[in-house]
């Protein structure tokens, strides 16, 4: 039986959506970003949202709001879904970086990075308050997820009040890591390293109850561009490294 398009967004759970390309320097967004938060609105604005999140911080208002004005809803603001712009490391180089910046050969040299429970007691984490930081998104989320049913027990959830209700959370890589990360029991270090969320990219995670009363957290696609590519609108570099090291058109750090 053929299913159709606007049917099949009934079984998300959670919408974790990154800015559009951002201008770091007026915390908004270049014109680019501008262009591709219209592209996302026509992809989001007809879905069912249960309801819209928002980061504070204003590339994230500005790539919101055109979902927002297209649908006539509004968001609610939450503090913790803002990226960790003050937890700042200092690595073996000496120099300052954001956690999920660290150069390949020093963070996979330390065992400790790849396990949830350790990571952010390395020295260098350690120092910029991580495990805080890392503990107030993840009691946002718990506290949220609770809001909409979903209680969190040991490694998995109490399905409260099953439902079928879509959430958007409109944020940050970083702070996509995080919540990853806790939802899947896996160090936000792997995530942030390894995966890359381009800007207006959409991640789905949705419930499994396989038993009655239990939920779990299952990603079915990371890092969707689908809007940009139907509109021939290449994905933003933003967030990423050069791919060879003589590319110079491409970011260096």
């Amino acid at each position: 039986m053929d299913i159709s398009y606007k049917e099949r967004q009934m079984i998300m759970k959670l919408l974790i959506i990154r800015h559009g390309d951002p201008d770091y320097t007026i915390d908004s967004l270049t014109e680019k970003g501008h262009r591709e938060a219209e592209m996302l609105s026509e992809r989001i604005a007809p879905m069912n949202i249960a309801a819209y999140y928002v980061s504070p911080l204003g590339r994230a208002q500005a790539t919101v709001g055109y979902t927002l004005r297209k649908c006539g809803r509004t968001a609610k603001t939450l503090e913790w879904l803002r990226e960790f712009d003050k937890n700042l490391i200092i690595g073996p180089d000496g120099q300052r970086r954001i956690a999920w910046d660290m150069l390949p050969q020093d963070w996979t040299a330390v065992p400790e990075y790849y396990d949830r429970d350790k990571w952010y007691d390395v020295p260098v984490m350690a120092e910029a308050d991580m495990r805080n930081g890392i503990a107030y998104v993840q009691n946002g989320l718990d506290s949220l997820l609770a809001e909409h049913g979903y209680r969190r027990n040991g490694n998995c959830y109490s399905a409260v009040r099953p439902n079928e209700d879509t959430i958007a959370l409109f944020c940050h890589f970083g702070v996509e890591g995080v919540m990853l990360g806790h939802l899947l029991g896996i160090s936000p270090m792997l995530l942030w390293h390894g995966f890359m969320a381009a800007p207006t990219s959409v991640t789905t995670v949705c419930t499994e109850e396989r038993r009655e009363g239990t939920a779990y957290f299952r990603v079915t696609t990371f890092g969707d561009i689908s809007h940009l590519n139907a509109n021939d609108e290449p994905p933003s570099f933003s967030g990423r490294f050069c791919e060879t090291y003589g590319n110079t058109a491409q970011r260096h750090d």
